[in-house]
């Protein structure tokens, strides 16, 4: 049975065989989207060094995943060099304190942030004729920050507001691969490691201005799945 069924997928993929990337092809993929942060935060060190001693020093902030529709659109200047623009409508973030449960401010949520990660890349398709194509690329990620305010919700913090950065701009690196199929469809495997950088400031009581108390690294993988259609 098991044989059966991986020869009737073999051959529903060999008339992809027919399916030729060309110079001038456009590819639009939709995919669903999975934004893991991987930050590096010295919370506890900032806010020592410039509000007050008040927090445990390798207190940080953590900032969630979350999972976004997306669309991106290709274009093949070559048979083997593509250009990828990498389009969401925003992806939200919860914001929390962590690693402080001894100090004054302590553990807490903030809140969460709307970002806007417009990605462009330049792609190598190692096997644009093939059924599979597998794929690296390199580029330059922008990401605007739609709602950048959070508020301290516990503790010595308890009301401040707190901001991020307007924007960041940073590399990025790319590696999938399409799986050719009939009439120019295609499914579609990506992961991304995105540079992200940005500081956090409070309007704290204590300095009474806003006050630099993190530079905070969110550094995010971003892995998609979806479907896509080569015209």
């Amino acid at each position: 049975m098991k044989k059966t069924a991986i020869s009737l997928m073999l051959a529903a993929l060999l008339p992809a065989m027919n399916v030729q990337a060309e110079q001038g092809d456009w590819v639009v993929r939709l995919r669903a989207t999975n934004v893991k942060p991987n930050e590096d935060s010295s919370l506890g060190k900032y806010v020592n060094q410039n509000v007050a001693n008040v927090m445990t020093p390798s207190a940080e902030l953590k900032v969630d995943s979350n999972t976004i529709p997306e669309l991106d659109i290709s274009y093949y200047w070559t048979k083997n060099i593509a250009t990828e623009l990498i389009l969401a409508l925003g992806t939200k973030h919860d914001v929390k304190i962590s690693g402080d449960s001894a100090g004054v401010v302590g553990n807490q949520n903030l809140g969460s942030i709307d970002a806007l990660p417009p990605t462009l890349t330049v792609q190598w398709h190692f096997n644009p004729d093939a059924t599979f194509d597998p794929y690296v690329g390199a580029g330059i990620n922008a990401t605007f920050m739609l709602d950048r305010y959070l508020r301290g919700s516990a503790g010595a913090i308890n009301g401040e507001k707190i901001r991020i950065d307007r924007s960041s701009f940073g590399a990025a690196l790319q590696a999938g691969f399409d799986i050719n199929l009939k009439d120019g469809w295609l499914i579609n495997a990506d992961v991304k490691r995105l540079w992200i950088d940005t500081d956090v400031e409070l309007n704290s009581a204590i300095t009474g201005r806003w006050t630099k108390i993190d530079k905070l690294d969110i550094d995010p993988w971003v892995i998609s799945f979806g479907v896509g259609k080569r015209f």
